[in-house]
């Protein structure tokens, strides 16, 4: 096992498993473009900073900037920004960097950095069904470029090419946010029926299977406003995690989302936000806002299971712990 810190930045850079791993992350970019492109996706260049973030980032903080005397936030996630570019292209996604002051005990995860990129991608008027394929044919693509293309680097890791072999042919699982929490109270760790599944949580049921899966319908409690509930099911949001097998977690959350004027207002105001902070945004929203879904990868994880990789600063050539001070 490596250790928890990443070394020095020198020692890290001169490192033949980070080099490794940053070789098969650039297949990993090129792969998500090609395969987007080839779908008819926009490729923006995302904003860094905005005068609001994401809300839903989970526990984190947000980075306050001074923009020319206004405070304006170091963007969490594109998330509203995505929804709004839906006015310009049908089909869109950013390579996208995100700060997120994580709690302190997340620098021992594994699993969590301060400063990560996610690719974002959206698509208006889709259903959640339709993201779930998306990803999952994404994902394959990713794999079978990496497999084809970094041989060379995945022998150097350690990592066997075979333990692809069940994601590659067979489809991804699903269970409900309620089967996960049964599973994960089954296994011996405790979660809340009402809350997100934590990371041990996630940790446990990844260990069980050996392709990625789905957890869906997470409690409308659980996340921010921009997630959809469900016409049918009130108090059960149209959402999802996608789960890497081997004990390597969550990697990927999406989901349809929250876009009429009056909805977004309620949602606001269910989850303790003050829609007054969101003008620009419920701008948009009264004047149409499209209806859409989307998710959002994080690279650097991703890269992390694919890589084989025991902690995720393995990913970053310039990695940011939670709480820990380095270039």
């Amino acid at each position: 096992m490596t250790s928890v810190l990443p070394p020095s930045t020198r020692e890290h850079l001169l490192s033949p498993v980070t080099q490794a791993a940053l070789r098969i992350q650039n297949q990993i970019t090129i792969a998500t473009r090609e395969h987007l492109g080839t779908n008819g996706f926009q490729e923006l260049t995302p904003p860094l900073i905005g005068p609001v973030t994401d809300p839903g980032c989970r526990g984190a903080k947000q980075v306050d900037v001074d923009y020319y005397g206004h405070k304006y936030k170091m963007m969490t996630s594109v998330i509203l920004y995505k929804q709004a570019s839906l006015l310009a292209f049908d089909k869109i996604f950013y390579v996208a960097p995100n700060v997120r002051l994580e709690p302190l005990e997340t620098a021992q995860t594994g699993r969590h950095l301060a400063e990560f990129t996610q690719i974002d991608v959206e698509v208006r008027d889709a259903k959640r069904d339709d993201v779930l394929d998306l990803l999952q044919g994404l994902m394959r693509h990713i794999v079978s470029r990496v497999l084809r293309e970094s041989k060379a680097d995945l022998t150097a890791l350690g990592r066997d090419p075979e333990s692809f072999e069940a994601m590659l042919r067979k489809d991804f699982g699903r269970m409900t946010h309620t089967e996960a929490v049964a599973k994960v109270r089954s296994l011996s760790q405790e979660q809340s029926i009402d809350a997100e599944i934590n990371w041990e949580g996630e940790k446990l049921l990844s260990e069980q299977t050996d392709t990625p899966f789905f957890i869906v319908d997470y409690p409308k409690g659980s996340r921010g406003f921009t997630d959809g509930e469900s016409d049918t099911e009130p108090g059960v949001l149209r959402n999802f995690d996608m789960i890497a097998p081997g004990g390597f977690g969550e990697m990927c959350s999406g989901g349809e989302r929250t876009h009429e004027y009056r909805r977004l207002i309620e949602r606001m105001r269910e989850t303790g936000e003050n829609p007054a902070k969101y003008a620009w945004y419920l701008d948009i929203a009264r004047d149409g806002l499209p209806a859409s879904a989307g998710f959002g990868l994080g690279l650097e994880r991703v890269t992390r299971y694919i890589a084989g990789l025991d902690a995720v600063w393995q990913a970053s050539a310039y990695p940011k712990l939670p709480g820990i001070a380095s270039p």
